[in-house]
């Protein structure tokens, strides 16, 4: 007879949310943005890259291209999707 299996939901969450998983993923979130910047140049400016940290159902964090033209720069060389992979992230296309 098979085990039944119950999850723990909130108990989930509040892993999620706690200050060790927070600190792990604003370590790599660095770690992306440190890997990224000084590599991102628009129109002849160096794109400073920003790194913020958030908590939504889990603590998250972005990293971002603060520059108009930041959008066009990643689409064209890719250097935040790079800087995850040199970190060691998997960078997949959104939806696949």
């Amino acid at each position: 007879m098979a085990a039944k299996l119950r999850l723990d939901h909130p108990g989930i969450a509040a892993i999620l949310k706690s200050a060790e998983v927070a600190s792990i993923v604003d370590g790599v979130a660095a770690s992306v943005g440190s890997a990224a910047s000084g590599h991102v140049t628009a129109q002849g400016v160096t794109v400073p890259v920003a790194v913020d940290s958030y908590v939504s159902d889990r603590a998250a964090a972005g990293v971002t291209l603060r520059h108009p033209a930041g959008l066009a720069v990643e689409a064209k060389h890719g250097v935040l999707a790079g800087a995850a992979a040199a970190t060691g992230l998997e960078v997949t296309r959104r939806g696949a």
